[in-house]
């Protein structure tokens, strides 16, 4: 079992981390993508289309498998997730011809949550437009209720994206958090990603338990 956890405050240039290592995305992937959706739209001056509206809320609030791969294809697929996610600062991210198992590291997706909950006056934070950032942290606040897990056990007023699929042969599952909390009146950017779990419900109480603990170490510093 490997894990990788990431925390910062949003105009915080530490970053606290724990483990290291790339991991296969499963569908936290999807805020990327939603990122690169909108990057390019902004780019072109155009408006998402209806259709495209209704892909992006399933695919952030329900996690729709179906969505993500239609907008995957209007991205470009994984060179048009690479370059717009370059674009944004991440560095040790590559795409896959399968979005699911693209490789991420937690200090990337923490990177990646600076450019939509970070200040807008920093490079991360001017690269997405103001409609943008609001548009992805709305839908990562608004997850129906059973996806609600993960980093968002570690405090409140969460906005989070979580993955989860069978990694392997054997059927050890990769299980992956990332979003923004609030902690005693502090805002807090948390990524968590794990792999080689017996089941997903092991990795879930996993990744809840790194969440709050990185937390509250960063609270306590």
């Amino acid at each position: 079992m490997n894990v990788s956890c990431a925390v910062s405050e949003p105009a915080d240039e530490r970053v606290t981390m724990g483990g290291d290592g790339r991991f296969a995305s499963a569908s936290i992937v999807k805020v990327g993508i939603l990122a690169a959706l909108l990057l390019q739209a902004q780019d072109t001056g155009r408006r998402l289309g209806a259709r495209e509206e209704a892909y992006a809320d399933a695919m952030i609030r329900r996690s729709d498998n179906d969505a993500a791969t239609a907008l995957w294809a209007s991205v470009g697929g994984a060179a048009g997730l690479d370059t717009a996610l370059g674009r944004l600062g991440l560095t040790e991210t590559r795409a896959d011809r399968a979005w699911g198992r693209t490789q991420t590291t937690a200090r990337d997706q923490l990177a990646l949550l600076r450019a939509v909950f970070g200040p807008v006056d920093t490079p991360a934070g001017s690269v997405l437009s103001e409609d943008a950032r609001t548009r992805i942290g709305r839908l990562m606040e608004r997850v129906v209720p059973a996806q609600a897990w993960g980093v968002s056990a570690a405090g409140s007023g969460a906005a989070v994206k979580n993955g989860w699929m069978p990694r392997d042969p054997e059927g050890l599952w990769a299980v992956n958090s990332i979003g923004r909390v609030s902690v005693d009146g502090r805002t807090l950017l948390v990524a968590v990603l794990s792999d080689g779990h017996a089941t997903r419900e092991a990795g879930v109480a996993l990744v809840e338990r790194v969440a709050r603990e990185a937390v509250a170490e960063w609270v306590r510093r």
